[in-house]
């Protein structure tokens, strides 16, 4: 390589012999590679030659823009240092195109301070859009640029924009492409409502008429790169165009997924549901009505809404979408989001052109997505959208009625009482259905329906099993059980395959087995998967079992009649012209195993618990109190069978003339109102037991303690000496003990203690062995004897006293 001048700009040299100009870092690699490969995609350094800048993307990351330079302004510029913009004849605010991995960009340019002269930057959304990274040529504009008349787009962004709200969207193409220069295959960015909302150019149309279009077949597809690269190229004249205020923006709709009719075109088939078939049945019988099938009553106008609600998850959305696939209809689909608009008007406007679509296409569906959200019950802090929406909708509906158009309106919803009430009347909505959650039986036919999708092994017997132990599932929460079912058996044929290789063969273990699905990997699936009406009150409740409690064999039967007995022998009660009890108050002195009664309680009948502690329930604003309480019994009810299990309900339901001293205005007096309400009141409780606890009966109003509330009453007293052997015998089972250790020397020495303390007893045996040796391996007859005098019953006779006038007084 020839020896090297320097130039004016004594910050840059000149190869001689290619006349290449680049930095002095550079000059090391150039003299390997000289004359330079323009095309080279593993370029390990810039420079400029033929007035072309040679370099890789950066990201412009300043600490504050310039003066004067918004953020929007920014992403339409390419930030280059000026000794390079002097040595490429580029001047301030020239239009530049940037040619990275056969993309080709149009920026303005401008200039920047950053040390490296050859950067080259953009703002991360400019990078981030079209993916832009490694090498990259920068040059000026020099081809002729053509006014674009109409641009054709096609979306590129997940969500869909609805043809209702193309108005808006194309101003603000024009408000932000106006006087921008493109070329075809370029991306455009919008902001709409929060969303980035991004396009692809496919098509431009000139003032002349002359067109340019990269074809609608596959993006993958060599021959269409070749060609757009050959329409893209220095030579062509009609490769740039300026679009103006002026210019028309058309957007494509996705291939098969055209707006209001992708719904239609949907898998979803009536007979993939599963346990609705004569709800099913019904709805579709009032929906053809309402299309006008029967022409004989098509003149009444009969049935023009239909609103189908239920617990989130049920299934109401999959069933309308699967209904109005069989009804051959044209169907709109309206969300709250999309018809969204801040601009007083235009959300009604965007209700009125759904309508007169549908009116001039029908027979079709107008299908209303969470009408709740979308018109809710008016009150004070009802918006003034919300306010027109409703009425626009009320207006909708008596339109269809006065027009006897064959259309219908469906809608969905979760919370039927948050919808006015001016909706909810003949003329508007006619016909409510209610998506409610799925019995045993019907939760069998949907497993059945969804296991014969995936490879198991599962016979009808555990599909069976399946259905009896989700309580409370919804559609949605059975789907989500299989799906983690066949997760767990990925991973556990994953775990089998490794643990079959040797450890050196282990990069060769194939993952591309197809995995079987059992019924231990349904079992583990529901260790994890609650009803998703749970969620917000689930507890974790402890593994405990009735082999872990000493004792107690009359409390153990109360409770499994209560609730086990319903469940495992309905026929019987119904036999017997009974119905099982509501409530089960357990009292005692403190430390008599009720709390974990209860917790045994809810892991051996394997239905669902919620655990209520009274001071969460209570609030100093009106009303909350007594809407906590309507809350917890409105979801034991939604995934009955349940428990609901009230700890120390003394605070709860404390007796009302002595708490509030009859005034009538105390919140716990209006609690224990709304718990009678709940147990006893015009909504049945069904399939919800209520179990309490309490130290402290008599403080508890009578109310509450009458039959068909808490219909039993159980006294948890002091453990007798069997009861006391059988909890020595649990805890000692788990203890390393001296064969010294005589059982029934330690039941003699624990008269009067409770349960609680009797675990204590051992904990402390344990840890005075650990005192004198951290090492012990047993426990001794002396450390018994030392946690005896440390651990003293604490239950007072007068307390125990209490108890037993107390269940004189009730027997």
């Amino acid at each position: 390589m020839s020896s090297k001048s320097r130039k004016s700009l004594s910050a840059w040299s000149q190869c001689d012999k290619c006349q290449s100009i680049l930095t002095q870092i550079g000059l090391p690699l150039h003299e390997k590679d000289c004359p330079p490969c323009t095309e080279n995609t593993e370029r390990e350094y810039s420079f400029i030659r033929d007035g072309v800048l040679y370099s890789t993307v950066q990201l412009y990351q300043p600490q504050e823009l310039p003066k004067n330079i918004s953020e929007k302004a920014s992403n339409d510029m390419v930030f280059i240092s000026i000794s390079a913009m002097q040595l490429c004849n580029i001047a301030i605010g020239d239009t530049v195109i940037i040619e990275i991995n056969n993309v080709k960009i149009v920026k303005t340019a401008f200039p920047t301070n950053d040390t490296n002269l050859t950067s080259v930057s953009l703002t991360k959304q400019v990078v981030d859009l079209d993916n832009l990274n490694g090498p990259m040529k920068v040059y000026l504009l020099e081809d002729d640029v053509h006014i674009a008349k109409e641009i054709i787009l096609k979306q590129l962004s997940k969500r869909l924009i609805c043809e209702n709200i193309a108005v808006e969207v194309d101003i603000i193409l024009k408000c932000f492409n106006e006087h921008k220069i493109f070329t075809l295959g370029n991306k455009i960015i919008i902001p709409f409502y929060g969303k980035k909302l991004i396009y692809e150019i496919v098509q431009i149309k000139t003032e002349d008429g002359k067109e340019v279009q990269i074809k609608a077949t596959d993006e993958n597809d060599l021959s269409i790169a070749l060609e757009r690269i050959n329409l893209e190229t220095k030579s062509s004249t009609i490769a740039y165009f300026k679009a103006l205020y002026s210019t028309k923006y058309m957007i494509l709709p996705k291939k098969n997924d055209k707006g209001e009719e992708s719904v239609s075109k949907k898998a979803y088939k009536i007979e993939d549901i599963g346990g609705y078939d004569a709800l099913i049945s019904d709805i579709k019988d009032v929906v053809q009505i309402g299309i006008g099938k029967y022409k004989s009553v098509k003149n009444f106008g009969a049935n023009k809404g239909v609103l189908l609600h239920g617990p989130a998850g049920v299934g109401k959305s999959l069933i309308a979408n699967a209904i109005i696939s069989e009804c051959n209809a044209k169907t709109f689909i309206v969300y709250s989001s999309d018809i969204y608009s801040k601009s007083i008007g235009e959300m009604e406007n965007r209700l009125k052109e759904i309508c007169s679509k549908a009116m001039s296409a029908a027979p079709s569906i107008i299908l209303l997505e969470d009408l709740d959200s979308l018109c809710p019950m008016k009150n004070s802090n009802t918006t003034d959208h919300e306010r027109r929406i409703l009425a626009q909708l009320t207006t909708l509906f008596d339109d269809l009625h006065s027009t006897k158009s064959d259309v219908l309106v469906m809608a969905t919803t979760s919370k039927l009482y948050s919808i006015d009430g001016s909706l909810r009347r003949p003329g508007r909505i006619d016909v409510e259905f209610e998506i409610y959650v799925p019995t045993p039986n019907m939760r069998l036919e949907i497993l059945t329906k969804l296991i014969s999708k995936i490879p198991s092994t599962l016979s009808r017997q555990d599909i069976q099993v399946l259905s009896l132990n989700t309580h409370g599932f919804v559609g949605a929460d059975l789907h989500g059980l299989c799906s983690k079912a066949i997760f767990n058996a990925v991973r556990r044929q994953e775990k089998n395959a490794l643990s079959e290789e040797n450890s050196e063969e282990k990069e060769c273990v194939p993952f591309d087995i197809e995995p079987i699905v059992t019924m231990e990997d349904f079992i583990c699936a529901l260790t994890t998967t609650k009803p998703s009406a749970m969620k917000e009150v689930l507890v974790e409740v402890p593994n405990v079992r009735w082999s872990d409690i000493g004792g107690q064999k009359d409390l153990k039967l109360k409770l499994k009649q209560a609730v086990e007995w319903p469940l495992k022998f309905p026929d019987a009660f119904r036999k017997m012209g009974i119905m099982p009890p509501k409530g089960v108050l357990m009292y005692g002195p403190p430390g008599c195993s009720k709390t974990m009664i209860a917790k045994a309680l809810a892991t051996e009948s394997k239905v669902n618990f919620l655990n209520i502690k009274g001071p969460e329930l209570f609030s100093k604003w009106v009303g909350e109190s007594e809407r906590a309480v309507r809350e917890v019994f409105r979801r034991a009810r939604q995934v009955a069978p349940s428990i609901v299990f009230i700890d120390e309900i003394d605070a709860l339901g404390g007796e009302r003339s002595s708490s509030s001293g009859g005034s009538g205005s105390n919140v716990q007096e209006r609690v224990l109102a709304q718990l009678l309400i709940e147990l006893d009141g015009i909504i049945a409780l069904g399939s919800v037991t209520l179990v309490a606890a309490t130290n402290r009966p008599d403080k508890i109003d009578k109310a509450l303690l009458r039959p068909g509330r808490l219909d039993r009453i159980i006294y948890v007293g002091l453990p007798d000496e069997e009861t006391r052997q059988e909890i020595f015998g649990i805890k000692l089972q788990k203890m390393p003990v001296a064969e010294e250790i005589n059982v029934a020397d330690l039941v003699c020495l624990t008269e009067g203690y409770t349960g609680a303390e009797i675990h204590a007893i051992c904990h402390e045996a344990a840890m005075k062995a650990l005192e004198e040796n951290i090492d012990a391996e047993i426990v001794k007859k002396e450390h018994f004897r030392a946690a005896l005098a440390l651990v003293t019953p604490r239950t007072p006779v007068s307390l125990i006293k209490l108890y037993e006038d107390y269940k004189n007084n009730i027997l």
